[in-house]
């Protein structure tokens, strides 16, 4: 699985989409930068950023790890770790309700990208999840991981752990589960999703990119509501 768009595409635009989105997050939390002659100049380069992030929409039909309508106005990119308390309070407390005010009403697609910074059980966790996907339940697995973080504190997912979601969430073939997650593709699809977020400058989870507006960390619903909402104005 790769990303939408050349790796050329994303390397030529990575240092200029660093700077721009350090400017729209800092716009998005309230700041107000005074407007300089170099800001006006930049607008066009602004625009090439724009289409370049949202050319790592992927938009691929019967994505196990997407939620929401291929032709949604608004697409919002997730890169999360499971071992991130403040990812796991975002899918408790905003997602849901994001589903369903715009998943469900075709507004909005909801696209995973594995971003594990927490060390080996992050990684573990995250190939456990995409062999889950690989038997029809990666979101079932996934809010099931994210669910032992939710009282704040950064959860451990050694091998016992990982067992016990996989049967807590029903999946068939434990057999089968297990040698995927040893599958040198998982590795690779992780991979391609971290050199992504790598390549646009996020350091921290959970960071998302909504069409080609940043919101960055587990911020109130209120904010994503916002963002989307304009994003969808524009459409």
């Amino acid at each position: 699985m790769t990303a939408k768009g050349s790796p050329a595409l994303r390397w030529g635009f990575a240092a200029l989409v660093v700077a721009v989105v350090a400017a729209l997050a800092w716009g998005a939390f309230g700041g107000k930068p005074a407007p300089d002659p170099a800001q006006q100049a930049a607008a066009p380069q602004q625009d090439e950023v724009t289409a370049a992030l949202k050319a790592l929409q992927r938009r691929q039909p019967d994505d196990p790890f997407a939620l929401g309508r291929t032709d949604a106005p608004v697409v919002m990119i997730m890169y999360e770790d499971y071992r991130c308390p403040f990812c796991s309070k975002f899918t408790a407390d905003v997602k849901p309700e994001l589903i369903k005010r715009y998943v469900d009403t075709g507004v909005l697609r909801l696209e995973w990208r594995d971003f594990p910074i927490f060390g080996e059980e992050s990684l573990e966790i995250a190939k456990a999840a995409r062999a889950a996907a690989r038997q029809g339940l990666f979101w079932e697995f996934h809010n099931a991981a994210y669910a032992r973080g939710n009282g704040g504190d950064k959860p451990s997912f050694p091998e016992e752990t990982i067992q016990e979601l996989a049967r807590e969430v029903g999946v068939p073939d434990i057999a089968k589960f297990n040698a995927d997650r040893d599958d040198p593709a998982i590795m690779q699809e992780i991979q391609t999703d971290a050199f992504e977020g790598q390549s646009l400058g996020v350091s921290s989870t959970p960071s998302f990119i909504i069409n080609s507006q940043p919101v960055l960390g587990a911020q109130p619903l209120d904010q994503f509501i916002a963002v989307i909402e304009a994003e969808r104005a524009k459409v």
